[in-house]
């Protein structure tokens, strides 16, 4: 089994809904996930859980408003990306910045 797996959703909803299953991530993937996730205009619910601490996986649910649930987790692991990216650069640049103004020749 890949790292990623679906789960469909009933004929009702179609491609609007559905929950993924992550191997190996817990509460730091999802929590980030969902709160990125759950703030595009067109998603009606974003959550995730992690069904029991002995199993290393976790269940995140999209449901959109409009468009596909899949294109919204595909954009807001790019999103989690960027700001992951973002965050290390920032962070580089400030301890680069410290080490220099304390370093004595």
């Amino acid at each position: 089994m890949g790292r990623l797996a679906e789960i469909a959703g009933d004929a009702a909803t179609g491609d609007k809904s559905r929950t993924f299953v992550f191997q190996d991530e817990g509460h730091t993937l999802g929590n980030v996930l969902r709160s990125v996730i759950s703030q595009y205009p067109d998603v009606q619910f974003c959550g995730y859980t992690v069904p029991h601490p002995s199993e290393a996986k976790m269940h995140f649910r999209i449901q959109m408003k409009r468009g596909r649930a899949v294109d919204a987790l595909r954009q807001g692991l790019e999103d989690v990306e960027k700001l992951c990216d973002h965050t290390t650069k920032t962070f580089t640049r400030a301890w680069e910045s410290y080490k220099q103004s304390t370093s004595v020749e």
